[in-house]
């Protein structure tokens, strides 16, 4: 009988995970990961990681499993949080929850699973893994979810084979009506609840609050940049090498306060994200205005008015070398190679028509249609059909 460790989170996707593999005959164990408990940095005084890892233990009674929490908190802080500070403090926006999966729930958790003689580590996604045979060995794809409203491939865009193999994904053929319908027909405890929203630590947290704990505010000037500026004639020469091409597509203009006006003040560049509109306060404009740019040196921030801005979009974007990662490793593109792909940049995007294009210094991704905010310390992650095959941090 093959043991499984479940990742009980106290959310219904992974109860439902935990009956559907005890229904299929695996011994089924529940293990809930405390992640953080630093409660200076939590807003409220509820205490969402006590009441999700009770719904758990619940949900183990119900399903007679045996239950434990382990408390990942050190390596969350290392290996999350201090990246993602620092990260912030660059101008970079990083994605705790790609990161989490790779470093946290399919290593160090994967690693305490296979302590206990597990043979795999199930969690409560929205995606598949098939196995198939290449060159005789067996290779591992991962596809996404059934669901296409809440397909989660993306998040785990990072993993390895080595992870993949040892992992199972049971409700990843479900709709998510269908999931709360068999937790409610086995009246678990967490049938109704509410999705989680956020960060996947911190609980109700926002993130401005949380980074003002580390990032120093600092005020600078925020600069509105008209949608006939000059600087969006720029026309690439024809004739130039593909490479070159390609970089410059990729690039992000170089703005400087002189291009604009000033509109009004913040309290800290490395608060904000590239299409960000929400928390600029200013008034008065006859469309919103959205971040374009922002520079963490001088402390400016660039925006623009309205969605379709010229300095929201961009048709390239750049991967550094270490940073391109084949979960498909036989499909990695040689130096000079192209692959036509479905990319997306973010969570939720639908997917979009692109090349992507190696070379010696890394890899380019360009896109049949301009994209809008492409965001430094982003994912971005390609498919073939319904299998995410690999991704990149956007540099």
């Amino acid at each position: 009988m093959k043991r499984v460790v479940v990742g009980l989170s106290g959310g219904v996707d992974s109860s439902v995970a935990a009956y559907l593999l005890q229904q299929q005959g695996y011994e089924v164990i529940g293990l809930f990961m405390k992640n953080w408990h630093d409660d200076s940095v939590t807003i409220s005084n509820d205490c969402p990681w006590l009441e999700d890892s009770n719904d758990a233990l619940l949900v183990a009674e119900k399903l007679g499993i045996p239950f434990q929490t382990v408390d990942l908190s050190e390596q969350y802080k290392e290996k999350i949080v201090d990246y993602m500070f620092n990260e912030y403090e660059k101008g970079r926006t990083p994605n705790p929850d790609v990161l989490c999966n790779r470093e946290i729930k399919f290593d160090v958790f994967m690693k305490i699973a296979l302590s206990l003689g597990a043979d795999y580590v199930a969690t409560g996604h929205y995606c598949r893994k098939n196995e198939i045979e290449v060159d005789g060995k067996p290779v591992y794809q991962l596809l996404s979810g059934v669901d296409n409203n809440k397909d989660q491939s993306y998040f785990l865009c990072q993993l390895s084979q080595e992870q993949l193999a040892k992992s199972l994904f049971p409700i990843g053929e479900l709709t998510k009506p269908q999931v709360r319908e068999i937790a409610a027909e086995m009246e678990l405890v967490t049938a109704e609840k509410k999705d989680s929203q956020g960060l996947c630590f911190i609980g109700k947290v926002r993130l401005p609050e949380f980074l003002q704990q580390k990032l120093q505010p600092k005020d600078g000037v925020i600069v509105q940049i008209d949608k006939s500026n000059p600087v969006y004639d720029f026309a690439i020469p024809q004739g130039l090498p593909e490479e070159e091409t390609l970089s410059l597509t990729a690039n992000p203009i170089q703005y400087t306060p002189q291009m604009g006006k000033t509109v009004g003040k913040h309290q800290g560049a490395h608060y904000f994200t590239i299409g960000q509109r929400k928390g600029l306060n200013v008034g008065g404009t006859a469309e919103g205005l959205f971040v374009i740019a922002t520079d963490v040196v001088s402390n400016t921030i660039y925006t623009g008015m309205g969605s379709h801005h010229p300095g929201l979009f961009r048709k390239a974007l750049f991967i550094e070398k270490s940073e391109v990662h084949w979960i498909r490793k036989d499909l990695a593109l040689a130096n000079g190679e192209t692959m036509k792909v479905m990319a997306r940049i973010r969570y939720r995007q639908p997917l979009q028509e692109a090349t992507l294009h190696q070379f010696e210094s890394g890899m380019y991704v360009s896109f049949e249609e301009p994209q809008s905010a492409i965001t430094e310390g982003q994912f971005v992650a390609w498919h073939i059909g319904e299998e995410l095959v690999g991704s990149g941090v956007i540099s």
